[in-house]
């Protein structure tokens, strides 16, 4: 890596005044950021049915997942029938999330996995992996389908909010919208060198990648953390 392109090297005064005029910018994010956060906040919500899903300790319905809080934040893995290591992206993004416990304490929330894999598929999964995080599995329910995340199809991230036993789905995204939830990308994004990815906006020379072509595989991060 010694032999990559440095970016220019100036003067502090020079530094300075370059990184004042990105604040710029980034203050202007920011604000966007809490302006889409205040419009997610004013969503309206839709009435769920029974759903009835598997934990390590037997069936619960949506509405006892929640564990006596009013809200709900559920990931929902991707699952490959059959395979013993699933989909790295989801493994390592998941591995981030290890303390949690502020959000019960706090802000009266769960973060949970809900995948289609059988629960004792699943559960073996987490523990090779080292994952922390509360497992469910909707293989013999529609909750993953209904919830944009269908067995076969990629993975997604929902929020609920309780009332008594009824729950209420809040909002959803997927695909890249995820990755606003990890710590992860933001670190890669403010590296000198970005994510190294091909589709990246990137001075001449810079190290580029095919994207999703690098990073930890699931093997990689069972034997990090994990039993495996």
């Amino acid at each position: 890596m010694s032999d990559l392109p440095l970016p220019p090297i100036v003067d502090a005064a020079s530094w300075r005044r370059d990184l004042d005029a990105l604040r710029v910018r980034e203050k202007a994010a920011t604000r966007e950021l809490d302006a889409i956060a205040a419009q997610r906040r004013r969503l309206p919500v839709v009435e769920l049915p029974t759903y009835t899903l598997q934990s390590a300790d037997g069936p619960v319905t949506l509405a006892e997942m929640f564990d006596g809080h009013s809200q709900l934040i559920t990931y929902h893995h991707m699952w490959f029938p059959h395979e013993t290591w699933q989909c790295p992206g989801c493994t390592g993004y998941t591995s981030q999330f290890t303390r949690l416990d502020f959000l019960q304490e706090e802000y009266d929330a769960r973060f949970v996995i809900v995948t289609n894999g059988p629960l004792d598929e699943a559960l073996a999964y987490r523990d090779r992996v080292g994952n922390q995080m509360t497992w469910y599995s909707s293989a013999e329910s529609p909750f993953g389908a209904d919830m944009g995340a269908a067995p076969g199809e990629g993975f997604a991230i929902n929020t609920f909010v309780r009332s008594g036993d009824t729950v209420y789905r809040a909002w959803h995204t997927d695909a890249r919208g995820t990755e606003q939830l990890g710590y992860l990308h933001g670190l890669m994004d403010v590296l000198p060198y970005g994510r190294q990815e091909e589709w990246q906006d990137v001075p001449e020379g810079w190290p580029q990648r095919p994207t999703y072509g690098h990073g930890l595989d699931s093997p990689d991060i069972a034997r990090l953390y994990g039993s495996a």
